[in-house]
C-alpha cells in the first residue's frame, strides 16, 4: 500500500481533509474540554501538535481517550466526533509528524504556530490519534 493511501475503515483518515477538528480531552472528573487542533496524515497515521504547557497535553498525560469531530477553526463541529486515543510521540515519529504538520499548514503551524512557541519558551509536542478499540 502507498504511504499516502488511508487504510480503509479508518474514521480519523477523512478528518484530515478538514482544516481543524474539535479535540475533545477529559479532565480527572471526566468533564469534557473541546480544543481546535490541525491534522497532518501519513497513509493511516494521523497526527497533531500542542504544547507541554497547554491543558490538553496535561489531560492526555492523565487520559488517552479523546473525542475527534471536524470542526469550523474557531473549533465549533461541523459533524459527527470519532472515539480516539492519542499517544505522545517521540524521537522519529515526533519529527515525522512535525514535519507532516508544518508542511500542510505552512504559514499558520509551520511559522506562526511555531514562532509562538519558541517565543514562549513552549517545548512543542506531537501525538498520533488511533481509532478507539
Amino acid at each position: 500500500m502507498h504511504p499516502g493511501t488511508p487504510t480503509p475503515g479508518n474514521p480519523l483518515v477523512e478528518l484530515d481533509r478538514h482544516w481543524a477538528v474539535r479535540l475533545t480531552t477529559f479532565r480527572r472528573d471526566g468533564t469534557p474540554v473541546s480544543t481546535p487542533v490541525s491534522l497532518a496524515r501519513s497513509g493511516d497515521r494521523v497526527f497533531f501538535r500542542t504544547y507541554e504547557q497547554a491543558g490538553k497535553f496535561k489531560r492526555l498525560r492523565n487520559d488517552q481517550r479523546v473525542l475527534v469531530a471536524p470542526s469550523t477553526p474557531r473549533g465549533t463541529a461541523t459533524g459527527p466526533a470519532v472515539e480516539a486515543r492519542a499517544t505522545l510521540l517521540s524521537g522519529p515519529d515526533d519529527e515525522l509528524a512535525g514535519r507532516l504538520i508544518d508542511a500542510k499548514h505552512r504559514i499558520f503551524q509551520g511559522f506562526l504556530v511555531r514562532t509562538a512557541h519558541r517565543l514562549r519558551r513552549f517545548t512543542t509536542r506531537h501525538f498520533e490519534l488511533h481509532p478507539a478499540p
